[in-house]
């Protein structure tokens, strides 16, 4: 099926032809709908008679459309027209990687750069449990501004336990612009169990990744015959010639990798393209001199990771057990020992005074908070004998800071009462202040930092009382220094977002950021000495490492594992406590008609935010490992159809006729709210006016929207934005925040907290809150009814969810429905509760934590 330029095809103008090969034909097209321009692929309708053929092309399309990373060619759209199918990705500019070595070999650092890429795009699809199996440098692009995006997942094999039948051999011999000698080539990439017929892993893509590397770094191919058998042979039997024959830029370890890459035995390769890309980042410089690394969670040690790099070289080697990288002076590798082995969800731990008993909060197997008590050396856990409560502090007398009645109160965070109990137990609790997030002894066993919500600001307090620093985002995990001078806290911006930055404060309320801005951070604890901060947090995505920063900035790596890093404690010697975590937020529902609950999750971090009126469409934000850079904004149908990506940013809600996706771009930064079109459109910025915008809602008309934001210096409030002509107007003193789907259909008023933590009716129009009677600081709003006499509530502390239907003129209440997942170990909350007004549909958010405790000895 040859196209025309200016024909359509579905939706798509058809712009200009860009090539053709043996999957079909690639052409420019627009999106009217959109306004942007896309490649889409099509199969000829004589090759989809082709089972063969067809299932290959259906492969591509289903791979690559469950990906999302910035180092994958993302895949918008899949359909048929007259028999032929055809797939819409985006469009790129620059030239493949084989092109680019037409000239011959990169230079070393360009090569690391782009190897790095590749290997990051690849453990992000080894993790969705895809594997390419045609990696080559024709399906390796490089685009004009030097970023690198794998192409064609055409053979890649989607790994299916229950896959039944011996997997089938394809050996890739098509490419765009087919040559003669081009099947020697990519047989060239094949891994030796390829060659052989046997089942292809992710270890074939890291072969296949080892010739790339090669031939980027050397400009000759690592295997390469006069004929197929010769290069068959040479994969199976011959190793390629040493790199620094080639070219004497290549440092020693690059070489090693590239070695270790080419493996003929598939066991003695890099494990993960994870790794792969640990030990490339090493080398770039980005990692740090100092590196160890941690077994994953819930299963026996394998062979870890460990690359540790000297002041001039950094050597990466396997050795027994272990993938251990030693620097000079260093002889005794770290060891680890699991503490924990339940399911469920870790909260805080702590060291006590002997250094070998532990106290730690979990919550297992679904069932409530409590505390429990392990040693060092005997891993078996006991109850404490508090139910309900978390550690927050031990002093080194022995007194514990603990938390009674510890509830969750947002996003990442809990509040109780603060107390104080002996670590040997005994007696009750002595009380000392309601409503603290979190606490940390002074090193004078008397005093305490704390932090605690005081009129709709997140406020450190040093001791009790002290204001020292507070924000409208929110603080955690406060840690007094060894000589009680400074308090080291992580600062996050933005409510409901664990994105931010280190800092230190002294008590007379001087403040400093000592780190760069994380996507996401949760764990701190002071280093052995004074001259370091530990904690963990990540640059993208939310699988968090362990890492150091001075308090003059400098910042260094300490662990990286596959997975999420959380610091609890750091004892004097040096001994941590770090729990391995496995974090997701997901979406259940009904849509109309349903009779059981459906998943309606997309990626791992799937962050409910809307439902339309109609129950059949749902909006939220992917801002995880999934999302690559930044967050991103999708749709989905309550059906269970595909979710559909619409652009970059927080999301926020959908207008009332659909159309619109309200989202709010750079949520951590200068923020600004942005329209993007569901459908055909074009995006809309609208003004920002100096505002730092933390909620936005929709009203029934459609003609304007409500901001819970604050100018700078001052407190949040309510706002009117128009958006015809982007006009702003505050309604609301300060301390008003909003909820989602707080709007009331008829558009008079918006349920709010406020300064007193209260439920309120906000006029629209101007007049006095009116308090809405029958509800608690603990309730939560999830919506109106159609006819605005009523709302939803429920509360998150309570699992399962009991969501009330409340009459806001009486307060009475009447039981709705009981939410929970079916399996709730390591559910920590469900939140948001989104019911269509007429109840007939909803859908839910959770958040499950799956944590082992984990002793570590050894990290410098």
């Amino acid at each position: 099926m040859t196209l025309q330029t200016g024909s359509r095809l579905g939706p798509y103008e058809i712009l200009s032809p860009l090539g053709a090969g043996g999957m079909g034909e690639v052409y420019r097209a627009k999106d009217p709908r959109l306004g942007r321009e896309v490649a889409i692929k099509v199969l000829p309708a004589s090759f989809s008679k082709d089972p063969d053929r067809l299932r290959r092309f259906e492969h591509e399309a289903r791979a690559a459309g469950v990906l999302n990373h910035p180092n994958i060619t993302a895949v918008y759209d899949i359909g048929s027209v007259e028999g032929s199918p055809y797939v819409v990705s985006e469009l790129l500019e620059g030239e493949t990687l084989r092109s680019r070595l037409a000239s011959g070999a990169l230079s070393a650092r360009k090569a690391l750069d782009y190897a790095i890429q590749i290997a990051r795009g690849l453990a992000a699809a080894h993790e969705k449990g895809i594997v390419h199996r045609d990696l080559k440098p024709e399906n390796l692009f490089v685009t004009n501004d030097g970023r690198v995006k794998i192409l064609d997942f055409g053979l890649a094999k989607l790994k299916q336990a229950e896959s039944g039948g011996p997997e089938e051999t394809n050996l890739p011999t098509g490419t765009l612009g087919t040559e003669p000698g081009v099947v020697l080539g990519t047989m060239g990439y094949m891994s030796p169990e390829q060659v052989r017929g046997k089942p292809a892993d992710y270890r074939s893509d890291i072969f296949a990744f080892g010739a790339i590397l090669y031939e980027m770094l050397s400009g000759h191919r690592a295997f390469h015959g006069d004929t197929a058998a010769d290069t068959m042979s040479a994969i199976l039997t011959k190793e390629p010639p040493d790199l620094s024959a080639t070219n004497r830029d290549v440092h020693p370890g690059l070489d090693r990798i590239v070695r270790h890459c080419l493996e003929k035995n598939p066991e003695e390769r890099f494990h993960s393209a994870h790794d792969l890309a640990f030990d490339l980042e090493a080398l770039s410089g980005i990692s740090a001199p100092r590196v160890v690394s941690l077994p994953s969670a819930g299963r026996a040690p394998k062979k870890l990771l460990w690359s540790l790099a000297a002041a001039t070289a950094i050597v990466v080697a396997l050795v027994g057990a272990f993938l251990l990288g030693k620097r000079a002076g260093q002889t005794d590798p770290p060891s680890f020992a699991q503490l924990t082995f339940r399911r469920g969800e870790l909260v805080s731990a702590r060291f006590a005074p002997d250094g070998q008993t532990i106290l730690y909060s979990a919550e297992w197997e679904g069932k409530p908070m409590e505390i429990f008590s392990t040693r060092t050396d005997r891993p078996e856990s006991r109850s404490f004998g508090l139910p309900g409560a978390g550690v927050l502090a031990i002093s080194a007398s022995g007194e514990m800071a603990v938390s009674l009645n510890r509830h969750i109160v947002g996003p990442f965070t809990r509040s109780g009462t603060l107390a104080q109990i002996g670590v040997g137990g005994g007696g009750a609790p002595r009380e000392i202040l309601e409503d603290v997030q979190w606490a940390d002894w002074a090193p004078d066993g008397v005093n305490l930092a704390i932090v605690r919500d005081v009129q709709s600001r997140s406020r450190l307090e040093y001791p009790p009382g002290n204001v020292i620093y507070q924000t409208t985002g929110w603080i955690s995990h406060p840690r007094v220094s060894r000589d009680g001078s400074l308090i080291a806290f992580l600062d996050h911006p933005v409510r409901g977002d664990d994105g931010g930055t280190v800092a230190v404060a002294d008590r007379s309320g001087k403040k400093r950021t000592i780190s760069s801005l994380y996507a996401s951070e949760g764990g701190l604890a002071w280093a052995p000495d004074r001259g370091e901060v530990w904690f963990t947090a990540t640059k993208v995505g939310s699988n968090r490492a362990l890492l150091a920063v001075t308090l003059s900035g400098r910042e260094r790596l300490l662990s990286r594992v596959t997975g999420n890093l959380t610091l609890h404690d750091v004892a004097r010697d040096g001994r941590l406590l770090v729990a391995h975590d496995t974090l997701r937020i997901g979406i259940l529902g009904r849509g109309p008609g349903d009779v059981k609950e459906r998943e309606l999750s997309w990626l791992d971090w799937s962050s409910l935010t809307d439902l339309s009126t109609d129950g059949k469409t749902v909006f939220f934000s992917e801002t995880g490992e999934g999302a690559g850079a930044g967050y991103s904004v999708y749709v989905r149908s309550t059906d269970g159809a595909a979710a559909i990506r619409l652009g970059e940013g927080s999301a926020q809600e959908l207008s009332p006729d659909r159309k619109w996706a309200l989202t709010i771009v750079h949520p951590a930064a200068d923020t600004r709210l942005v329209l993007l079109p569901t459908g055909t459109g074009e995006r809309r910025m609208l003004p920002a006016h100096e505002l730092k915008v933390t909620r936005a809602h929709w009203f029934p008309d459609g003609k304007r929207i409500l901001l819970n934001a604050n100018e700078p210096d001052r407190g949040v409030r309510l706002y009117i934005q128009d958006i015809a002509d982007g006009n702003v107007r505050a309604i609301s003193p300060e301390g008003y925040r909003t909820f989602l789907r707080c709007v009331s259909p008829d558009g008079r008023f918006v349920i709010v907290r406020g300064p007193d933590l209260k439920l309120y009716l906000y006029p629209v129009q101007g007049g006095e809150p009116t308090l809405i009677p029958g509800v608690t600081t603990d309730d939560w709003p999830a919506g109106w009814s159609a006819d605005s006499r009523s709302i939803f509530v429920y509360r998150r502390r309570e699992i399962p969810a009991k969501v009330d239907h409340l009459d806001i003129a009486t307060g009475r209440r009447e039981l709705w429905r009981e939410l929970k997942p079916d399996d709730s170990a390591g559910i920590a909350s469900i939140a948001p509760v989104i019911p269509t007004p007429d109840g007939r549909a909803y859908v839910y958010g959770y958040f499950r934590t799956l944590s082992d405790l984990y002793l570590a000895q050894g990290v410098r």
